[in-house]
């Protein structure tokens, strides 16, 4: 069997984004364009993988790293010229090329290998992925023969009033017999309104030279989106995100409206979890199974798990154990680590902190750069003070005890095990085992105050 090689087109600036970074690097459920087209082409077996990158090389190879080789043009003067620059890698070998662009996350490795295969079964030099649509606007046309022959290509701009009426479109996406394509691109010329050197050129030359073209029509042309603009970028997103949905709830994810809630392509979710609508679901988080998240939830690359009830809250780069909770309004940190049974009430932020099985922190603290032992109980209002103007230190609570309501722990100190704090305390200094700090003022009450406050009186008066 003969090798098969790929051609990844992604040196275009992309203009119609009116972006400041490559159109293939704009995101599609928490990945890049070019990263979803990488990664269903290696699915296909390959000998050879080359992305053609031009404006923003250096961006475009830091996305996809050593996944692929690159060569770099410099001038983008057509797909016809982009597919020139590979010559050097591709251009003396035996085998099939598979052309595609960057900006197709949609396409897959079932479509891919599908029209492979036809391209072998026909004995064709070129096999193009079509489409049928009833609006065409902004595709190349696939005009043909009296015998259904595929005769060329025209792009939009260069058609004929007779073919731009044609409905069967151009998806750009190629298979060619791999010598005879790059013996045809010196032949191809830049005569035409953009002044670009075409690929689709191609398709005429080998066709005129009674060469066998293939027409290979896809299942879905949703598949084949390309990506110009933001508006089309939101479609893509929205169809992907669909896709996600769907696989989701066929492995037993309840999501009680798809249509206000947003996923990643790479979070996974245990099944008999209920996401709420609103929630989003960014870049590397897992959830597990059975777990409640609640509505309007935020969670970014954090690891959830059995049993877990998320209620209004946000999440980052944390992780809560087995039959943990959280919420509503509260604010897991980077490095927040929730253990066994701990709960996380209303109005509760914790940063760079450990907090241990069946501890309860229910509302209004803050837990920063602390480790918290198991079954305390943290007051309402509690602040863990970790910053002295210039740097941060550590606390630490020892198991069983018991942190009253408003009370201030100035870091570094240690409490110990069975220690208790009285309410309203400001603690500077470590406390035993099964001790009780008391540090606050002491309580004076003026007596008949309020009769020798003139101002107090004139507002009684008034």
């Amino acid at each position: 069997m003969k090798d098969n090689f790929a051609i990844i087109l992604a040196a275009g600036k992309g203009t119609r984004m009116k972006s400041k970074k490559s159109k293939v690097l704009h995101q599609v459920c928490g990945k890049t364009m070019i990263q979803y087209v990488v990664s269903q082409v290696k699915q296909v077996n390959l000998s050879k993988l080359i992305t053609v990158v031009g404006a923003h090389a250096d961006d475009v190879k830091s996305v996809i790293g050593n996944q692929t080789e690159y060569v770099f043009q410099k001038e983008q003067l057509g797909t016809g010229h982009a597919v020139l620059q590979t010559e050097k890698k591709l251009g003396k070998l035996n085998g099939t090329t598979l052309v595609l662009n960057g900006d197709t996350p949609l396409l897959t490795a079932k479509t891919l290998k599908k029209m492979l295969d036809y391209h072998r079964e026909c004995n064709a030099a070129v096999t193009v992925l079509t489409a049928w649509i009833d609006d065409p606007t902004g595709y190349g046309r696939i005009i043909c023969d009296n015998q259904q022959n595929i005769k060329k290509i025209v792009e939009q701009k260069d058609a004929l009033p007779q073919e731009a009426e044609v409905k069967e479109i151009n998806t750009g996406v190629y298979c060619f017999d791999n010598q005879q394509l790059f013996a045809a691109l010196h032949e191809i010329n830049s005569d035409n309104q953009q002044n670009e050197y075409y690929l689709t050129d191609v398709i005429e030359i080998l066709q005129r030279a009674g060469k066998k073209i293939a027409a290979c029509q896809i299942n879905d042309f949703q598949e084949a989106l390309g990506v110009n603009d933001r508006i089309a970028l939101a479609r893509v997103t929205k169809i992907m995100q669909k896709r996600i949905d769907v696989k989701l709830m066929a492995n037993g994810v309840t999501l009680i409206d798809p249509s206000t809630t947003y996923v990643d392509s790479d979070v996974k979710i245990g099944s008999n979890t209920v996401i709420e609508p609103g929630v989003v679901l960014k870049g590397n988080t897992s959830i597990g199974c059975d777990c409640t998240i609640g509505a309007n939830s935020i969670i970014k690359d954090s690891q959830i798990a059995d049993g877990v009830e998320v209620k209004c809250s946000y999440l980052e780069q944390s992780q809560m154990d087995k039959g943990s909770d959280i919420g509503p309004n509260s604010h897991l940190r980077p490095q927040a680590d929730i253990g066994k049974r701990v709960h996380i009430g209303n109005f509760v932020e914790v940063k760079k902190a450990k907090i241990g099985e069946n501890t309860k922190v229910g509302h209004l603290t803050y837990v920063g750069d602390t480790t918290l032992g198991k079954n305390i109980n943290v007051g309402c209002g509690t602040v863990f003070v970790n910053y002295d103007g210039m740097n941060k230190h550590q606390s630490k609570v020892g198991d069983y005890s018991f942190i009253g309501s408003g009370s201030n722990i100035i870091a570094p100190v240690n409490i110990e095990d069975h220690a208790y704090v009285a309410a309203g305390s400001t603690i500077t200094n470590d406390v035993k085992a099964h001790d009780m700090a008391i540090a606050r003022g002491r309580q004076v009450n003026k007596v008949g105050y309020y009769d020798h406050y003139p101002v107090a009186q004139q507002v009684e008066s008034k």
